[in-house]
């Protein structure tokens, strides 16, 4: 309880990488390998998965819970910057990283080659400073390449003050983007209908009748819950691509997640076998970060039922927004150089964001 009053929050999202969840964690994932820092802070040591990221906190949590003590992982979700400069660097296109001096330019960062260096420059690189990738010579003095532009806390409060916004940060009303301004909201309610999504006073109908992220759904019989998912773009970033719906439960002892989709971009439906969106057809030019975005959207709205609620068991749900592919900083800053990007970098992301959680308790 301690640790829930004085942790309402997690950082989903930073300069130094994401960590919604990781391949080993969530191998049924395909978006799980997103901007992920192999190493540990300030060291080329190996991270560790389990106990490294958040869907993993919720799922122990969850199975603390199911073992009859208590679930102290009960944290909504903000992105942050971590810069050292007093400037965040959330933008692809204008990447400066966080460290100032040791990592604002390119060949600092190790995304363009040394050869490219003035003389002076690279009389100073040792033999341990340096990583050889398809035979280009790049600074290694630290994980630079591997940052991220990221990331921005999103907080619903009713006015802009600073009482309102911390009340919203204590209640977890809150969400995080990897820079993007995407606007992002969700309520879970057991009375909510489809009309309710033409209503002109949407919000204050969802707000009477359920709860919004950050809170916890009590059961009401068998009936299952709905679920009002809302995203908006950023005008300056990609159009969307789809709604996801993260799914956390124990049954039986054994901690399990479900990933769906729930909302495709260009209104076609999700199929109900594979849980995804078909491919919508977004691409993007690696020669100039020029982007085919037809199959995007500005705006994704929906009603969502779990297809495999069980009213007895308790469950949180949390959702993940993704835009359409664009190119990652790391191709930019090549480009710019007229050199080609790294081969073992990320040429393109996926920019997202992600809702705090609701929690579903089943009736005791």
């Amino acid at each position: 309880e301690q640790r829930l009053r004085n942790e309402p929050l997690a950082e989903i999202t930073q300069v130094k990488g994401t960590s919604d969840t990781h391949p080993e964690l969530s191998p049924q994932d395909e978006w799980s390998d997103f901007e992920i820092a192999p190493y540990r802070a300030r060291s080329r040591t190996p991270s560790v998965a389990p106990g490294s990221y958040i869907r993993d906190a919720y799922l122990r949590g969850m199975g603390l819970a199911a073992a009859g003590t208590f679930n102290p992982y009960r944290f909504g979700l903000i992105g942050s910057s971590d810069s050292h400069v007093a400037a965040t660097t959330d933008r692809e296109d204008g990447f400066f990283s966080k460290s100032g001096l040791m990592d604002g330019r390119p060949f600092l960062r190790g995304t363009v080659p040394l050869n490219l260096l003035e003389r002076a420059a690279a009389a100073i690189m040792v033999p341990s400073m340096v990583k050889t990738v398809a035979g280009r010579r790049y600074f290694a003095s630290s994980n630079f390449e591997t940052w991220s532009a990221s990331g921005l806390a999103g907080v619903w409060a009713e006015e802009n003050t600073r009482e309102a916004i911390y009340a919203a940060l204590r209640r977890k009303e809150t969400f995080a983007t990897t820079g993007p301004r995407i606007r992002l909201r969700v309520f879970a309610g057991h009375g909510y209908t489809p009309d309710l999504l033409r209503d002109d006073n949407l919000l204050r109908a969802a707000y009477a009748a359920g709860v919004p992220m950050g809170g916890t759904l009590q059961a009401r019989g068998d009936s299952a819950p709905a679920f009002i998912l809302w995203a908006l773009r950023d005008e300056s970033s990609a159009p969307l691509q789809r709604i996801q719906v993260i799914k956390g439960f124990v049954r039986d002892g054994v901690p399990t997640e479900i990933v769906y989709d729930a909302a495709c971009a260009g209104g076609v439906e999700v199929d109900p076998i594979t849980r995804r969106c078909p491919d919508n057809g977004a691409t993007v030019n690696l020669e100039d970060c020029t982007r085919d975005d037809a199959g995007g959207a500005d705006e994704l709205l929906t009603l969502w039922r779990d297809p495999d609620f069980d009213p007895g068991v308790d469950a949180f749900y949390y959702v993940r927004v993704l835009e359409n592919p664009t190119c990652r900083w790391s191709t930019r800053d090549a480009l710019r150089a007229g050199v080609e990007p790294r081969p073992d970098l990320p040429a393109t992301i996926q920019e997202r964001a992600w809702s705090s959680p609701i929690w579903y308790r089943a009736e005791s």
